[in-house]
């Protein structure tokens, strides 16, 4: 059965579309976080316990408005510690998300990311719209659910395995 202009026996223009569909916003997040890990990691005020720009001082900023305070309690038991461990949780999401490797894994890393920043930093924001780490969780979640299906190495390597497979 055709629909419009849909040719061929692999599918159409439409199959296409769908297949790429998440490609974009897979490049976007994968980008977005690679750069927000690297920026921080370079930023010298971020990484200390207060002063301008600190992770610091921006957790004790939003420590009475955070919808979880406890979370935030326990990143200023070592802000040094929870800076870096968010500027590397974010690179190593953007990295998996852009090359396409345990992709579902990293879409949930970068979730998490997001719920936790949502929950902490922008839980205070009035309208809730303007936060833009709830923006970031919704984005997330359909790589989550597909993953990197296609131009990602978790495509290639089960290529692989099917070729194998194939072969016995």
């Amino acid at each position: 059965m055709t629909h419009g202009t849909h040719t061929g026996t692999s599918g159409g223009w439409r199959d296409t579309a769908t297949r790429y569909a998440l490609l974009p916003l897979r490049i976007f997040l994968g980008v977005t976080f690679v750069y927000a890990g690297l920026d921080k990691l370079t930023d010298s005020a971020f990484l200390k316990d207060s002063g301008a720009g600190s992770i610091g001082d921006m957790m004790r900023a939003v420590r009475d408005s955070a919808a979880i305070p406890a979370m935030v309690d326990m990143a200023l038991d070592a802000p040094e510690a929870f800076g870096y461990a968010i500027a590397f949780g974010e690179l190593a999401v953007g990295i998996g998300t852009l090359v396409g490797l345990l992709s579902r894994l990293a879409a949930l890393g970068g979730a998490l990311i997001s719920l936790s920043l949502w929950l902490t930093v922008s839980w205070a924001s009035d309208p809730y719209y303007y936060g833009n780490d709830l923006v970031y969780l919704m984005a997330w979640l359909p790589l989550v659910l597909a993953g990197a299906p296609v131009f990602s190495l978790d495509a290639l390597l089960h290529a692989r395995r099917r070729d194998r497979l194939e072969l016995r």
